[in-house]
C-alpha cells in the first residue's frame, strides 16, 4: 500500500522583534496581545545598547532564515558621529534587504506613542522632552517596569482608531522632519 505524499505547507519565516529596552519589548508584548500578532519576543533580544550588537542579532535572526524587526531610536546617533556612521552603515547593509525592517524613531518611541494623540513633528532636544508631552496624554508614563507591564496603556493609546491615526501620521511626515517614526512598519507587516 502506497502512502500519498501531497505538498507539504511551507513553513514560515520566524518574525522576531529586537528592541533597546523594556519600553519597546513591553509594547511589542502588549501589542502581540491585543492584535493577536505572531512574533517572538524574548529579554535576549531586548537591552541592545549599541548599533554594533543589534547588528550581531540581525545577522543571527537573518542567518537562521528569520525576518528581523528592528526598534530603536536615533537621537544618540543626531549627536554622536562613530553612532552616526554605525547607523549608516546598519541602513546599507540592510535597508533593502525583505528579510529586516527598521523601526527607528528620533528621537525615541515615545514620539511614536505621542503620534496616536498628537499631529507633530516639531522638533524634540531629548526624549526626555517628548516623554513630558506625552504625560499629557498618558498622565502616569513612565519607563519603569511597574507603568510597562500593565498593558492599559498601550490598549488606550490605540483605542479609538489612535493606532490607525498613528500610522497615517507617521507616513505622512516621513523621515524629513525634526521628529520621525518609522514604528508603523511593524505593525503593517505583522497585519500581513
Amino acid at each position: 500500500m502506497s502512502r500519498n505524499i501531497g505538498k507539504r505547507p511551507q513553513k514560515l519565516p520566524k518574525v522576531t522583534v529586537i528592541g533597546e529596552g523594556i519600553t519597546e519589548q513591553y509594547y511589542f508584548s502588549h501589542i502581540r496581545s491585543l492584535y493577536n500578532f505572531r512574533y517572538v519576543l524574548k529579554p535576549y533580544y531586548f537591552g541592545t545598547t549599541s548599533l554594533q550588537e543589534m547588528e550581531r542579532k540581525i545577522s543571527e535572526i537573518v542567518g537562521g532564515g528569520g525576518i528581523a524587526i528592528c526598534v530603536f531610536d536615533t537621537d544618540v546617533s543626531q549627536r554622536d558621529e562613530a553612532q552616526r556612521k554605525q547607523l549608516d552603515h546598519l541602513k546599507r547593509k540592510y535597508g533593502q534587504k525583505k528579510n529586516v525592517i527598521f523601526c527607528d524613531s528620533l528621537p525615541s518611541i515615545e514620539y511614536w506613542f505621542l503620534l496616536h494623540y498628537r499631529n507633530t513633528n516639531r522638533f524634540f532636544a531629548t526624549s526626555a522632552e517628548v516623554e513630558r508631552e506625552l504625560r499629557t496624554f498618558i498622565g502616569r508614563y513612565e519607563k519603569k517596569a511597574d507603568f510597562l507591564e500593565k498593558e492599559k496603556w498601550v490598549a488606550d493609546m490605540c483605542a479609538d482608531q489612535k493606532l490607525e491615526t498613528a500610522i497615517q501620521r507617521a507616513k505622512d511626515f516621513g523621515e524629513n522632519g525634526d521628529s520621525y517614526s518609522n514604528g508603523y512598519k511593524a505593525i503593517e507587516f505583522f497585519r500581513r
